[in-house]
């Protein structure tokens, strides 16, 4: 009988013949400091949100908030449930027969891993393809991204996450305690059913194709907003290129450097047989960087704004002397530049209006 279909007994298997030791006052430092500042990174982040909602309320920003909030939100749940079990665990020294006979434990842990590792890259992407329909088809994205849609694909986009979380559970798989005795996830130790095989690609490739459909629609995004910039279009406003080029390129980055080592990790326990000798260490620090992109979240997505970046660039251009870039590029906020295209769809007699004031201000 294969061990993973025991629910009550499967997740002890891995605690006979460890190989993996922790040093526990190490293990704790990091899992309190990620925690709290996952949880202080995104509280903040949802405060500037409301804030945010109750002075801007038009149908332009509604789509950016929603899918915002649910980010962050997302993210600090994240931390607090996954953070407040894992330093629950060190507490007990580990001793995962003493207090998760039934495995429920194990099994709410594993899914809320699963859940809050996925759900994440689900809304960046999401995110990525509603800045993309914004950038390029603004007509479309101002009479046609509602607040409804919006709210749709959220509750779709957890509904499915939720349903990848679930799916060992629904298969009579139960999660498996890793080697490092500190968390739960897919089994990893001497993979050789196809199931278990299977759960661990699903959850690798489906990460990667949230990677790849957000640089995908960055791209486009960022080579849009360039040709238009080069082409001297001002519709979409000059500020509207350096935050959204600065933001995509945050983005990327923080989301491909978090997550990759973790998913490659996964990938490779599911196409070979058995682990090798630093398969334990290998996860934990791929499990911590994965950890960061949910505290980077909100400092991309929220804070890197219109206002830091004029800071920013007033710092640099004291330090360096000279003025490297107009002031004048820092006037408008992509919010406000969704506003006018949503004014220009909505009113085509005054888009003349609209349009002509930019370029009388920059002097051309």
């Amino acid at each position: 009988m294969n061990s993973s279909k025991s629910p009550g007994l499967a997740g002890f298997g891995v605690l006979k013949n460890t190989t993996c030791h922790t040093e526990k006052k190490i293990s704790v430092f990091f899992s309190i400091i990620f925690m709290t500042a996952g949880i202080l990174s995104n509280s903040l982040a949802i405060a500037i949100l409301m804030k945010a909602y109750q002075r801007f309320r038009q149908k332009s920003k509604a789509s950016f908030l929603l899918l915002a909030s649910g980010l962050v939100v997302t993210d600090l749940f994240g931390h607090l449930i996954n953070g407040a079990i894992a330093v629950f665990v060190y507490a007990s020294d580990k001793d995962w027969i003493r207090f998760n006979q039934s495995n429920i434990l194990c099994s709410v842990f594993g899914i809320c891993m699963v859940f809050f590792g996925l759900c994440p890259l689900f809304l960046g992407s999401v995110m990525a393809v509603e800045r993309c329909i914004g950038v390029t088809k603004p007509i479309f994205h101002s009479t046609k991204m509602t607040s409804r849609h919006v709210k749709m694909m959220l509750t779709m986009v957890c509904l499915f996450a939720v349903l990848i979380a679930l799916l060992p559970i629904l298969r009579f798989r139960a999660y498996q305690i890793q080697a490092s005795r500190t968390w739960c996830f897919y089994k990893t130790e001497h993979v050789e059913d196809w199931e278990d095989r299977f759960y661990l690609l699903l959850f690798s490739c489906l990460g990667f194709l949230a990677l790849a459909i957000s640089f995908l629609c960055n791209a486009v995004t960022g080579i849009t907003l360039l040709r238009v910039k080069f082409k001297s279009q001002q519709r979409q406003g000059r500020s509207h290129h350096f935050e959204m080029i600065i933001q995509l390129l945050a983005i990327m980055c923080v989301s491909c450097i978090c997550w990759s080592p973790f998913l490659v990790a996964m990938a490779r326990i599911g196409l070979r047989e058995g682990r090798s000798e630093d398969t334990c260490e290998t996860l934990l620090f791929a499990l911590r960087m994965a950890t960061w992109n949910q505290i980077l979240d909100p400092w991309v997505y929220i804070l890197l704004r219109k206002a830091v970046l004029r800071n920013l660039y007033r710092i640099t251009s004291g330090c360096c002397g000279g003025h490297v870039i107009n002031l004048h590029m820092w006037e408008l906020s992509s919010i406000k530049n969704s506003l006018k295209v949503a004014a220009i769809s909505e009113s085509p007699g005054s888009s003349k209006q609209i349009n002509l004031r930019p370029l009388s201000s920059m002097g051309q």
